[in-house]
């Protein structure tokens, strides 16, 4: 895929996850705290959920795509972990669960609006660092995983991963909007 495509489709994806996120401003804290049961994460969970990964992959972006003296490639071509990663990441018709690290599961904790403000204030510094990475390598530039930092991964799949992963917890959240409509 060409490296400008790519960097094209991750950026109105952000755009979206941004709108989309946005509309829950105007919930009250009632429905931003609702749980289909003792176990699942609510809506304010979720995003608190993606702000752990954001705290963790953001800063890496940054100082990788800061510090990288790569050259911008016309093609990226997604590494064979990475490729696997990102499709993983990606939400499926039948809900494929995955368990998560202790580190990064916000079950539980007390929280309020402000975890909104974060993942949008996120949101947009994912979008600059898009639009900074046109000038690296998408092949070149490697990001450690949060599962081991041995595991690396090439920006581009960062990226896809990264944004797979947002994208799978905002289908969570309108499972959870639906549930407490059925209920």
């Amino acid at each position: 895929m060409q490296s400008e495509k790519l960097i094209l489709m991750l950026s109105e994806q952000t755009k979206q996850i941004i709108n989309q996120t946005e509309k829950l401003k105007s919930y009250d804290l009632t429905t931003l705290t609702w749980k289909e049961n003792v176990t699942s994460w609510n809506i304010l969970e979720c995003l608190e959920h993606l702000n752990l990964y954001g705290d963790y992959y953001l800063p890496q972006l940054e100082n990788k795509i800061k510090n990288s003296t790569s050259k911008p490639d016309l093609e990226f071509n997604s590494g064979i972990l990475g490729s696997y990663f990102s499709k993983s990441m990606l939400p499926k018709e039948k809900l494929n669960k995955m368990k998560t690290f202790k580190d990064k599961n916000p079950l539980n904790v007390d929280l309020d609006k402000t975890v909104i403000d974060k993942f949008i204030d996120q949101q947009i510094r994912l979008l600059d660092l898009l639009d900074q990475s046109r000038n690296v390598s998408l092949n070149k530039v490697k990001i450690e995983t949060s599962i081991s930092s041995i595991i690396k991964l090439k920006l581009g799949d960062t990226f896809q991963f990264f944004i797979n992963h947002i994208i799978r917890h905002l289908k969570q959240i309108d499972r959870i909007q639906q549930t407490m409509k059925n209920t």
